[in-house]
């Protein structure tokens, strides 16, 4: 590997000298363990540690196939999906493994006794299968995590409509938080050159996931002028409907569970802010029964910000705690726009508030490739920043998979795969200086 990193951190490197390089036969990635699943069986999901079942192990390099390439992995993140790998909820991933394995004599690799996770990359490209013409070794890419076999005519108009839609590193192996990772090649968009390696490698799922959910026809479809409430309006993925919003003329709401939170949504320029925790909503009077008063003393906070308005659109990811109180506080004909469902996935509401006042649940999931584009582009530009507020060495993936578990980050939480230190890979440091505190903004808090 050390061959790998010298010439990628080399500025005199070729794209012959990176096809050049000799792979190596093995290399070091983040696993869980097909012998460990049922290791947390009958603890709460709160008591399941990542730390435990996040190994760090050596595993051998995968074949290369057509229309698929080898990317060197300088730096990674960690999604609420790898916090539900690793505490094998809701059920284990490699059960996709299986039967993903099933497809054909090449997906066979990915059902392995080994599982290497991670939805995010930013790196190098070290060498492309056969069929593969728009990219070559040498390449400074990310990757975005929607794989897809597009042999079904039904993917070819939105391709997360493809029946074998799958989420890389979640519902397929060779992930990225690892030295190397395998991807099909139409995953690879262009590395923002002003970002350092693990800022890039932030954005990549839940920046595509917010731009799908909020700004798509495919989503909100959101427009200037509207309100928009955002749950968890720091954290990985709201952080980045809350520049939607900004961006994009419309009123951001934000929820947060602090004040330091609180401070976050601030320094993006949002200027409507609940603390939830300060506040003191409950939802549910108990594991059974959900609280109707609560929804309304929320939907009159919201009015005092908006001018008596009610929101247009919720930004809905918590789930099971907050879904009621969303679908009740969205304006006749509003949109409550889903994903995730970090704090359980079996939604309780009232339908009079949904079906007599015309509302609608839109169902959000990734982005397709023109999406993940856009809204790659969109960080390319400095129009949308990376959130970045914590970087761990890959050696400490487990405790930073724990920090996101418990809610204790903020923005995105990164993770230095290749990359020996932090603040490597800029390559337009004028384009950077203009934006440094936008881009710094997560961590300066």
């Amino acid at each position: 590997m050390k061959e790998i990193l010298d010439a990628i951190l080399s500025p005199d490197s070729t794209p012959a000298d990176f096809a050049a390089l000799k792979l190596p036969e093995s290399y070091r990635a983040v696993t869980l363990h097909k012998d460990e699943e049922q290791m947390f069986a009958g603890l709460d999901s709160r008591d399941k540690d990542p730390r435990k079942s996040l190994h760090l192990d050596e595993v051998p390099l995968p074949e290369l196939g057509p229309g698929e390439a080898l990317v060197a992995v300088m730096a990674s993140a960690v999604n609420y999906n790898t916090v539900w790998s690793s505490i094998f909820e809701p059920v284990s991933t490699f059960g996709f493994l299986e039967r993903y394995g099933k497809l054909s004599p090449l997906t066979k690799r990915h059902d392995l006794p080994h599982h290497i996770v991670g939805s995010d990359l930013a790196g190098v490209v070290l060498r492309t299968g056969a069929g593969v013409n728009a990219w070559k070794p040498g390449d400074e890419v990310v990757a975005h995590c929607l794989s897809v076999e597009l042999e079904s005519p039904d993917g070819h108009n939105d391709t997360m409509m493809d029946p074998e839609q799958r989420i890389w590193g979640f519902e397929t192996n060779f992930g990225g938080l690892a030295q190397l990772a395998l991807v099909k090649t139409n995953q690879l968009l262009p590395k923002p050159k002003h970002l350092t390696w693990e800022e890039a490698a932030s954005p990549g799922l839940v920046n595509s996931t917010a731009y799908r959910q909020l700004v798509s026809r495919n989503g909100a479809g959101m427009k200037q002028g509207d309100n928009v409430l955002i749950w968890g309006a720091s954290g990985g993925l709201g952080s980045y409907a809350t520049q939607y919003a900004l961006a994009g003329g419309a009123t951001p709401i934000c929820v947060v569970s602090s004040e330091q939170k609180a401070e976050i949504c601030r320094a993006m320029g949002a200027e409507a802010i609940i603390d939830r925790s300060a506040e003191g909503y409950r939802f549910w009077k108990d594991e059974h029964t959900q609280d109707p008063r609560e929804w309304k003393r929320f939907g009159s906070r919201i009015r005092e910000f908006t001018g008596g308005e009610d929101v247009d659109i919720v930004f809905e990811h918590p789930g099971r705690e907050t879904f009621g109180a969303s679908v009740y506080v969205t304006r006749k004909g509003g949109t409550i726009v889903t994903c995730a469902s970090t704090s359980g996935y079996m939604h309780q509401y009232d339908n009079r508030y949904l079906w007599m006042s015309l509302k609608r649940i839109v169902g959000s999931h990734f982005a397709n490739y023109r999406e993940a584009f856009e809204a790659n582009r969109l960080i390319a530009k400095g129009k949308i920043h990376p959130t970045v507020s914590k970087v761990y060495p890959m050696e400490q993936t487990g405790q930073a998979a724990l920090d996101v578990h418990h809610n204790k980050h903020q923005g995105k939480v990164g993770v230095l795969c290749l990359a020996p230190q932090e603040g490597l890979g800029v390559r337009n440091e004028e384009f950077r200086a203009k934006h440094i505190d936008a881009i710094n903004r997560f961590r300066n808090i």
